[in-house]
């Protein structure tokens, strides 16, 4: 029986090679009917088939110099919303794994996150024509001296830091997600579309805090979900390193996952 083609999905990629959690999470989409786009800065050996590889640059230049001053996934909170408004496609972080397939009818796919209830955006879809990316665009394009939801220990922060530095840099040295679900909530929250977020278990059922979950023969994840869940977040960038450097335990759900999509994790470890 065919899978039913599905609304598509793109993600950002900047190194040379994925890990196999990310092969696993992109083909999860692609298992559930979900055309799914890779958009690269570099050139990345190990894409697994069915995904679409296009170069980065069609989506925007990357500032590969504000990059290697923050981290890979700096840019990609900016990228998201341009991607966004380029092709009509939900964002998806490489570590998002696809549960079931996103409705068509969803037309805002975001949800709390944590717990602490602020958005986040590792998963999202919004209306590229309407006031919230408008706005998100406007305060990545001009960014202000400080961002206005600050603290008095942020703006602290934020004084302390080089001036050499460009603003982007100072601000994500003073907070790191000013740029990503901050930004987002903030937004949200002054358009009135911080109501239209989902529930925590639609993509987050398990909070970041439990992440070690996933690679536990015994850990019982699927207990995390309900009848909402569409995508499940695995945080690579929380996984501790002994987890991306050697295969997931029989058993768990990693493993498991691995074995469903047929994907060997033996090729894709970090070195």
């Amino acid at each position: 029986m065919a899978v039913p083609v599905r609304r598509p999905v793109a993600s950002l990629w900047i190194g040379e090679k994925l890990q196999y959690l990310n092969q696993l999470c992109l083909l999860s989409h692609v298992r559930q009917g979900h055309p799914t786009t890779l958009y690269c800065a570099d050139t990345v050996t190990n894409v697994p088939a069915g995904v679409d590889v296009r170069p980065a640059a069609e989506i925007m230049p990357l500032d590969m110099d504000i990059v290697s001053q923050t981290s890979e996934s700096f840019l990609s909170n900016v990228f998201r919303y341009k991607m966004i408004q380029k092709t009509d496609a939900v964002w998806i972080d490489c570590d998002a794994f696809c549960h079931r397939p996103f409705p068509d009818e969803m037309h805002n796919i975001f949800a709390g996150h944590g717990f602490r209830g602020a958005l986040n955006c590792g998963v999202v879809y919004i209306p590229p024509e309407g006031e919230l990316i408008h706005l998100l665009m406007d305060y990545y394009e001009n960014l202000p001296d400080a961002p206005a939801w600050f603290n008095k220990q942020q703006r602290k922060r934020l004084a302390r830091q080089d001036p050499s530095l460009p603003l982007a840099v100072r601000i994500y040295n003073a907070e790191r997600t000013a740029f990503g679900p901050q930004a987002f909530t903030h937004f949200a929250q002054r358009t009135g579309d911080f109501h239209k977020a989902l529930s925590h278990d639609y993509l987050y059922p398990v909070p970041f805090q439990l992440n070690d979950i996933f690679f536990d023969p015994y850990g019982r994840v699927e207990d995390h979900f309900t009848d909402n869940t569409l995508s499940v977040h695995l945080y690579t960038n929380g996984t501790r390193p002994w987890w991306r450097k050697n295969p997931p335990l029989p058993g768990s759900f990693a493993f498991r996952m691995c074995e469903e999509i047929g994907l060997d994790p033996d090729k894709a470890l970090e070195e």
